[in-house]
């Protein structure tokens, strides 16, 4: 293998780069079910339960799928099972112009959506810095985990802008195109592994190269990848750690992707606040975020990432408890530091989560993390039909709010307490 010092630039920046791209055009959807709820609530009568569901059915399968795509990913490579999930997104959201039933609505948002973008996600960027990266894990995981936020920064305005002057359709049409779209740039300029390209991992030595092909040649035949992503929730439900990470994970998912990131428009629609300018707002986490991951990838390859998570879920619980109060029909500073407060935590917690999963269970840390992250969209599904529920019972959010802070609390302290990996003997 040549040695990346010949090379002006490592191709597993490039690869990092497309990488970055394919998360940006998956984003869309992810941000899209906050603009879309009211216009679809308008149009065909249906509740915020009736709506949640669905996108609590796109969530669930979002997070099971993850560990699944994570062992395909590892028996087929990257560019395969990255190029269907954005087919699957595409699909989906353009179909789902054809939704007058929830059961359609379930059908494409649900089902079609979510199992494409479990596909990718956070599960695809633990595996591009598995397998491409030894040295600045921590900033690619933030990077990586960035282009979701990215996505959402691009989208959300013009979707809700789209929902506003032409209706919802439109908007969906848009996520399809530009999912479609990234399908070429995976093609042409992804690649699997460095052995493709006759490359070490960026940072590693000959001799770590060595010591890693011995030990990913001691591991026995893989098989069935449904099959092996089973065995390894097996092995890893056998340690505390896997269990520490779910729970957390849990948490972290309820409180961003199942709540905030669907309800906060409806939530400020209620208070009186236009749906536009709550979608600037969400948007607007989108900004901080990116800057916020970053700066956690680059503090993870320099702190013990378990302190990094207990302040991570411990500062998002007090914002949680302040946003009752916060929330009103226009905007005000105190709105935005919490808007800046959550962007920077928005996904912060992902690069210290995938290097505790890297740092415990070594080469099946990508799939190891698949399961963690399943746990992360199991949270937020719940957290998505439960406070569309709340609202549905109480007229507002205030108990789905507060209860969110006091699961915050919990991940905090679990995060906290987790061990870390025996050092090794000599």
């Amino acid at each position: 293998m040549s040695s990346p010092r010949t090379r002006r630039i490592h191709p597993a920046w490039l690869v990092a780069g497309v990488g970055f791209l394919a998360l940006v055009g998956a984003a869309g959807f992810r941000s899209a079910p906050g603009v879309m709820m009211v216009p679809l609530e308008e149009e065909f009568g249906w509740s915020s339960t009736t709506i949640s569901i669905a996108i609590g059915v796109n969530i669930l399968l979002f997070g099971l799928t993850a560990p699944f795509a994570a062992a395909l990913m590892s028996r087929f490579g990257l560019r395969k099972v990255t190029t269907g999930a954005l087919l699957l997104i595409s699909a989906g959201n353009a179909l789902s112009i054809f939704a007058t039933n929830p059961f359609i609505l379930v059908l494409t948002w649900g089902v079609l959506i979510g199992l494409g973008s479990g596909s990718m996600a956070l599960v695809f960027a633990a595996t591009i810095t598995n397998t491409w990266f030894l040295a600045r894990r921590g900033l690619v995981a933030g990077v990586l985990s960035a282009g979701s936020a990215t996505g959402q920064l691009i989208f959300l305005p013009v979707m809700a802008n789209l929902v506003t002057t032409t209706g919802w359709r439109s908007a969906s049409l848009l996520i399809a195109a530009a999912a479609l779209a990234v399908v070429p740039l995976i093609l042409l300029f992804m690649r699997n592994s460095p052995a493709d390209l006759g490359v070490r991992r960026y940072g590693e030595s000959e001799e770590q190269a060595k010591v890693a092909a011995a030990l990913l040649a001691a591991e026995p035949p893989r098989g069935n990848p449904a099959k092996y992503a089973l065995v390894v929730l097996k092995e890893a439900s056998r340690s505390r750690t896997f269990w520490a990470l779910a729970v957390g994970f849990a948490i972290c998912g309820a409180t961003t992707n199942g709540l905030i990131g669907v309800h906060f428009i409806p939530s400020a629609h209620d208070h009186g606040m236009p749906e536009t300018t709550a979608a600037g707002l969400l948007a607007a986490v989108g900004i901080f975020d990116i800057f916020g991951t970053i700066a956690s990838g680059w503090l993870t390859d320099r702190v013990n990432p378990r302190i990094l998570l207990a302040i991570y879920y411990f500062g998002r619980g007090i914002s949680l408890m302040l946003l009752p109060v916060l929330l009103s029909a226009t905007i005000h500073p105190s709105l935005i530091l919490f808007i800046v407060i959550y962007g920077l935590d928005w996904v912060a917690t992902v690069p210290p989560t995938i290097a505790i999963c890297n740092e415990m269970f070594g080469n099946k840390g990508p799939i190891v993390f698949g399961w963690v992250f399943a746990s992360h969209q199991v949270g937020a599904s719940v957290a998505a039909i439960a406070a569309g529920t709340v609202r549905d019972l109480t007229g507002e959010y205030t108990l789905a709010w507060f209860g969110a802070a006091g699961l915050c609390a919990v991940a905090a302290w679990v995060s906290f307490r987790i061990r870390k990996a025996p050092a090794p003997v000599d």
